[in-house]
């Protein structure tokens, strides 16, 4: 069991790296649509449920903090509290362990909604966001919650297939 919690940090780590180095080249600025690829949280969405909010949370929270720290770095922890309470939840609400894929990718758009709408509330109560919800919802939030959707749509069959042996082992152990 420990094999695949370590291989789910490694993998969420790697696409914290890409979401770094690699995406600004494939969606540059200069679209007017600003497309804001979180890689992470995707993945993040897939463990609240396929596997448990609580670990979702966890995994949230820290990657959040590395988003703050790395990326973003005007408030620390507005995206750290955004990505943990998000996923924390999206997984009270959809805690199924053979969701189908529509329902996913539902998960999907929902979850990044929620989260995008976050820290559009935090960034509004520090006035660090000058710009109008409907302003942010058109330009930030609808292209990125679709960009999210065709990524999820891309690692639906691996990344269930893994949550689940992640968490048949976690029960495994657990019986033992």
């Amino acid at each position: 069991m420990k094999m695949r919690r370590s291989v789910l940090v490694l993998l969420l780590f790697l696409l914290f790296i890409l979401e770094g180095t690699i995406m600004p080249w494939l969606l540059p600025d200069a679209w007017e649509m600003r497309i804001i690829p979180n890689l992470v949280f995707i993945v993040i969405l897939f463990v609240t449920v396929y596997h448990h909010r609580h670990t979702a949370l966890i995994l949230g929270l820290t990657f959040g903090m590395l988003h703050d720290v790395v990326f973003y770095g005007r408030i620390l922890g507005a995206h750290s509290f955004a990505m943990g309470v998000s996923a924390y939840l999206i997984g009270l609400i959809f805690q199924l362990p053979r969701a189908p894929l529509p329902l996913m990718m539902t998960v999907v758009l929902l979850g990044s909604l929620l989260e995008d709408s976050v820290l559009f509330a935090i960034y509004s109560v520090f006035n660090l966001s000058r710009v109008s919800y409907d302003w942010a919802l058109l330009h930030h939030m609808l292209p990125t919650m679709l960009f999210h959707f065709a990524v999820a749509l891309l690692l639906y069959v691996p990344l269930r297939k893994q949550i689940e042996q992640l968490k048949k082992e976690t029960r495994k152990e657990e019986a033992a």
